[in-house]
């Protein structure tokens, strides 16, 4: 899932982060949005790095029965390991409202549908659009899921935690929310990816749209998953050339690290709304490099769109499982399906003319 996040004006609590007098640097931070500038853990970054896309053919998991919370789309799985079951918490469209749901499979490709397990609750600042298009984590024993929800022209992202991947308490309020006027993501903030590393950090890498109606990447940290700052010379990754796949629009982020280096799966949109997946690569998990390899459908179902990685890394490959449609619309009644794919490392040549990978 992409949904496109529209303009409008600022909240109140927007609006007095606007006027948050720069002169006073304690008030600033007392009362602003925190922000710092970092990297992630600086990494050697080994020789050439090539891989092969091998998709499965066929969606691994599909849309609901007419009248089910997921009967419209299946789309942005988040996909878990632990104690040898493999939890997949993946957003359903109802034609009106985004839920989380779960489903869990012993090998990745064969699933079973557990039942929603999360929605909007329209008595809260979450409204009644979307709760859903987020990130899985277990951590600190414990399941984290980071999420989109809030207006549909201004979403945030919040958080909830499980025990056991079905039943979930939310937090009270949003962990990131749209930044200040003129901030690259003062119109909304989604498609959160989540990683902790050795440093103990958790890293997320979020879409954040601009007053200019631009969708690109940003990051933010934090010790806890709750209290965040974000990183204040974002975004990371800006849009690509004219002509390119993510020329209109770039999000959906899938980071990890491998071969020296932080590598990025991510969404590209393109002028005629065909989403396919870019890869980026880092030393430093800030500073990005494009690389030539582009993931695009192959078969009708995901003809028009591929989009929402998540990612398992392997010895010498990383499974991903995706989003895919054969209607290119910006948001939603895409046809969507999740399907699997392999990215298989290749061998490369190296200086002394052996291979290596």
């Amino acid at each position: 899932m992409f949904v496109v996040l529209r303009t409008k004006l600022a909240g109140l609590l927007r609006t007095a982060l606007t006027l948050c007098p720069l002169v006073l640097i304690v008030l600033t931070l007392a009362s602003c949005a925190r922000y710092a500038e970092f990297t992630l853990p600086v990494l050697p970054q080994s020789g050439a790095t090539r891989f092969e896309w091998m998709p499965r053919e066929m969606p691994v998991l599909q849309p609901g029965a007419p009248g089910d919370w997921d009967s419209h789309d299946a789309l942005n799985p988040s996909v878990v390991h632990r104690e040898n079951l493999y939890f997949n918490l993946y957003s359903g469209f109802d034609g009106k409202t985004w839920h989380t749901g779960l489903a869990t499979s012993e090998d990745g490709l064969t699933w079973q549908k557990q039942g929603r397990v999360l929605s909007p609750d329209p008595k809260t600042w979450e409204g009644d659009y979307i709760a859903a298009n987020g990130s899985a984590m277990f951590a600190q024993g414990e399941f984290f899921y980071w999420y989109q929800t809030g207006a549909r022209d201004g979403p945030s992202i919040a958080l909830a935690r499980s025990t056991d991947g079905r039943t979930w308490s939310k937090e009270r309020s949003a962990v990131i929310s749209p930044g200040p006027r003129g901030s690259s993501d003062e119109r909304g903030v989604g498609d959160p990816d989540v990683i902790r590393l050795d440093d103990g950090w958790f890293y997320m890498y979020y879409l954040g749209q601009d007053r200019a109606w631009r969708q690109r990447i940003g990051l933010a940290r934090s010790r806890d998953g709750i209290q965040w700052e974000k990183l204040r010379s974002s975004p990371v990754l800006d849009l690509g050339e004219a002509g390119a796949l993510d020329e209109e629009g770039l999000g959906e982020p899938a980071v990890w690290a491998a071969q020296g280096s932080y590598w990025m799966l991510y969404t590209g949109r393109d002028r005629a709304e065909n989403r396919r997946l870019g890869l980026g690569q880092s030393r430093d998990g800030v500073n990005w490099k494009r690389m030539p390899l582009v993931i695009s459908g192959n078969a009708a179902w995901d003809s028009k769109v591929v989009c929402d990685p998540s990612v398992e890394v392997q010895r010498d490959a990383v499974r991903v499982w995706f989003g895919g449609g054969d209607v290119a619309r910006p948001d939603e009644n895409l046809h969507g399906q999740i399907g699997v794919g392999t990215l298989r490392l290749l061998a490369v040549p190296t200086g002394d003319g052996t291979l290596a990978k």
